[in-house]
């Protein structure tokens, strides 16, 4: 399938800052959750056709702040699994798919790796293959659509019995591909602090024989020593997050030999309470030790903050030059799983942005 180059949205407030337009700077969005990617807009709409009342906080677009401890995770879980009710149809499921890759693409985005749980959604569309089926093919019609190339990632959630994540990652391995409305890789979702990481071994492996690459979530609300076990048992591709690796300088040290891109959503670390405020996200010391990161907006529903905001926060907030943070699109780019013709293209245009003048 052939995607095109997607067309530039101009940014009025760069214009007038003298600063380069970071919505025409070409990255790749490789961690955001599928119900999670929703505007508040779509989510009103969704609600008012279903008649489901929302929590206020769920539409006042007001980031959400919680505490990183497991009253914390509650109201975030709470306040997402209220949104997922709202997703009651077909044509629901593939409203969240066009939107994502619609916002993204006009943030820059050339490639989109969404990932989703599909057991979530297998109760309204009859079964997991249907509802793993319904979003690979708006994933497929939404990348001509829009000119980006999208994937799918199928992850299995930490809360579920291990024994459905190894169900998963065999339905996984039947949609395996690099090209946009396929699965492009299998992960690991939700609070860390759940489950046991090595029971879900099986799962990975079996989505391994079947050629798809891994990434599962750790290292934000579980510090080093979880990101050690996933990378010395699963051989990840990526890791969601990571982002606390920066405590342990040996860790860091092997992440950056093995190339293991980190999927960092700074909104997320600070909306789930890892860090007090932006400035704490040590997104400079994982940059300046070597890491190879991948920008990501993880849940912009809930915390407020789209993919090209983590760009603009390393900017004004980290000191990002203009160099660096086409370092950090080309990590982005480098660390999609999609076919290498998409990455090229992409990372041709981040040369383009960071030699104009």
């Amino acid at each position: 399938m052939s995607v095109s180059p997607s067309p530039t949205v101009s940014s009025p407030e760069g214009a007038h800052s003298g600063l380069k337009d970071l919505r025409k700077l070409s990255k790749a969005h490789l961690h955001l959750h599928f119900t999670g990617s929703m505007s508040v807009d779509l989510l009103r709409e969704m609600s008012a056709s279903h008649d489901i009342s929302l929590n206020k906080e769920l539409l006042d677009s007001e980031p959400l702040r919680v505490p990183a401890n497991r009253r914390g995770w509650f109201r975030f879980q709470r306040l997402y699994d209220m949104a997922r009710r709202c997703v009651q149809t077909e044509q629901d499921m593939r409203e969240i798919v066009d939107e994502a890759a619609r916002l993204d693409a006009s943030e820059g985005s050339k490639i989109l790796e969404i990932q989703v749980t599909p057991d979530s959604y297998a109760k309204i569309m009859g079964g997991l293959t249907p509802a793993l089926e319904v979003i690979l093919d708006e994933a497929r019609q939404a990348s001509q659509r829009h000119h980006i190339a999208v994937g799918v990632i199928v992850a299995a959630a930490r809360t579920h019995h291990p024994l459905e994540a190894k169900t998963l990652a065999r339905l996984a391995a039947q949609y395996a591909g690099d090209e946009p409305g396929t699965v492009v890789g299998f992960g690991l979702s939700n609070d860390e602090r759940s489950g046991n990481t090595a029971d879900f071994f099986p799962a990975f492996r079996i989505a391994a024989k079947a050629g798809l690459p891994l990434m599962p979530h750790a290292g934000e609300l579980l510090g080093p020593e979880h990101i050690d076990e996933v990378l010395s048992n699963v051989h990840p591709r990526r890791i969601g997050h990571g982002v606390r690796a920066a405590e342990d300088p040996q860790l860091l040290r092997r992440i950056v030999e093995q190339k293991v891109t980190l999927e960092v959503c700074p909104a997320s670390n600070v909306g789930l309470g890892v860090y007090a405020n932006k400035a704490e996200v040590p997104l400079r010391k994982l940059f300046d030790a070597g890491a190879h990161i991948a920008l990501g907006a993880d849940d912009p529903l809930l915390f407020g903050e789209r993919l090209e905001a983590q760009y603009e926060d390393a900017r004004s907030v980290h000191g990002f030059s203009d160099d660096e943070l086409a370092t950090l699109a080309r990590y982005s780019i480098e660390g999609s799983v999609m076919a290498q013709r998409y990455r090229d293209a992409a990372l041709s245009e981040v040369d383009v942005w960071r030699d104009c003048r």
